[in-house]
């Protein structure tokens, strides 16, 4: 399926030898060495520890481990085998990396066509195709965890590697290259939104949440590569799960079940605990917390086309008609304060060409009430969302807000603010920075505006 062979500027490489499909394993190894991760041994134990297991090896393995490349320089043989260990080593078992000799001599990529993964359950570091190999095409994995911006990658490979990285991604031009980090920038900064805030933000936010992995399902499926969707698809099961969505919940497992195998086997630890969790999702700490989007498993639409089962799938909004009034229960049109998206969350928001944030993705009202009123160098409110929860209103407007008349702003009126977005103040609680005049309105009669 391949050879070991002389790649041009990269020493030696994997070559494929044939047309090689998609999800195909490359290749499964056990470790010649092994060392801890992470340890409070001296470098001279760290020395002795991988010497002793090179000495027990036989003279072909211990050529075939000296022939691998170094970063750094070596003053003796037991300073290069750490040296070779510290440049080559890859995950093996719990808590250790190895040293292997066919998976070690696999190039990186930062549009790589293989996924790397140690295999728990037995033993062995695999290697699969991410996408369909062509005969003659080098095999390449991805030796970082994240996939960061051309220039942070080239830096940190730089740094712990000592080569420049020339693939298809790093040698983009400059403006394919810009959007290239952009859709990076992006994954990152979903991440950090979806994992955000842990269960207690699944809890109290799941449409949300929901939507930033859609987004990031999609970003993914743009390329290089979609190593992230089969735990992209895990999260959005998890919040499904969660609020009782046994219908999505499976769908979603299902999804990351295809992707686990592809990449990493049907062999694979990952795979056993999906396949386990999609037998019964009942059992999973997750669910019950809320059974505020119960169905059954079987709960699926019938006759749906992919678009429209997609739609469905993510619960995407449907576009209002002109002239229909809103549902005032609705928590994607109204939501509460945690519902709202943070002003630093730019995946509510199209660009435009010049790269500035441009139009909103959807629309929302957030609606409060009144509570206490207070008036120094600018307006400020205390108010409550729909669900009870007290939180600061700030006026950034021209002149602070003190332009309103005070009849407009009494205490038990009701606030209504367009696109309204969280905001983190230093000098007190979380709440709305109100910039924009137009997108206020204040009912001088009050309404009820609890849930029900």
């Amino acid at each position: 399926m391949y050879e070991i062979q002389d790649v041009p500027g990269k020493g030696k490489g994997l070559i494929a030898t044939q047309a090689i499909p998609k999800g195909t394993r490359i290749l499964s190894e056990k470790p010649i060495i092994t060392v801890p991760k992470q340890t409070t041994m001296s470098i001279e134990q760290f020395a002795r520890l991988v010497s002793r297991q090179v000495d027990a090896l036989s003279k072909n393995h211990q050529q075939e481990l000296l022939a691998l490349p170094t970063v750094h320089t070596f003053n003796d043989d037991a300073q290069k085998y750490l040296e070779i260990t510290r440049a080559n080593a890859l995950p093996a078992n719990d808590g250790e990396a190895g040293i292997f000799l066919q998976a070690c001599r696999i190039n990186h990529a930062c549009d790589n066509n293989a996924h790397n993964n140690w295999n728990k359950n037995i033993k062995q570091h695999t290697v699969h195709a991410l996408r369909d190999i062509e005969k003659g095409e080098e095999i390449t994995i991805y030796y970082m965890g994240a996939y960061w911006n051309r220039e942070t990658r080239i830096r940190r490979l730089q740094e712990r590697f000592g080569f420049i990285c020339s693939c298809g991604l790093c040698s983009l031009p400059p403006d394919q290259s810009q959007e290239s980090d952009k859709r990076l920038e992006k994954l990152l900064h979903l991440d950090d939104l979806i994992g955000r805030g842990g269960v207690l933000g699944v809890l109290s936010n799941p449409l949300q949440k929901l939507h930033h992995v859609d987004h990031r399902v999609r970003l993914h499926e743009q390329g290089p590569n979609d190593s992230g969707l089969p735990q992209a698809y895990f999260f959005a099961a998890q919040i499904a799960i969660a609020h009782g969505d046994l219908a999505r919940a499976r769908i979603f497992v299902d999804r990351a079940v295809d992707g686990r195998i592809c990449f990493e086997g049907d062999d694979s630890h990952n795979v056993s605990e999906l396949k386990a969790l999609a037998h019964d999702m009942s059992e999973d700490e997750l669910y019950g917390l809320s059974m505020k989007w119960k169905t059954a498993v079987n709960d699926v639409p019938q006759g749906l086309d992919p678009a429209e089962l997609e739609d469905w799938l993510w619960r995407r909004e449907k576009p209002r008609q002109p002239g229909q009034l809103a549902d005032l229960r609705d928590r994607t049109t109204f939501p509460a304060f945690p519902g709202l998206p943070h002003d630093r969350d730019e995946s509510y928001y199209f660009e435009d060409p010049s790269g500035l944030m441009g139009l909103s993705r959807r629309n929302w009202c957030f609606l409060a009430e009144i509570r206490q009123v207070t008036a120094f160098t600018r307006l400020q409110f205390e108010i409550e969302d729909v669900d009870g929860q007290s939180l600061p209103l700030f006026f950034y407007t021209d002149g602070g807000g003190m332009g309103l008349e005070r009849a407009q702003v009494k205490e038990g009126f009701t606030v209504a603010i367009l696109q309204a977005k969280q905001h983190s103040f230093a000098f007190d609680r979380p709440g709305i920075r109100h910039e924009q005049p137009t997108r206020m309105k204040v009912r001088r009669t009050p309404v009820t505006i609890r849930a029900v």
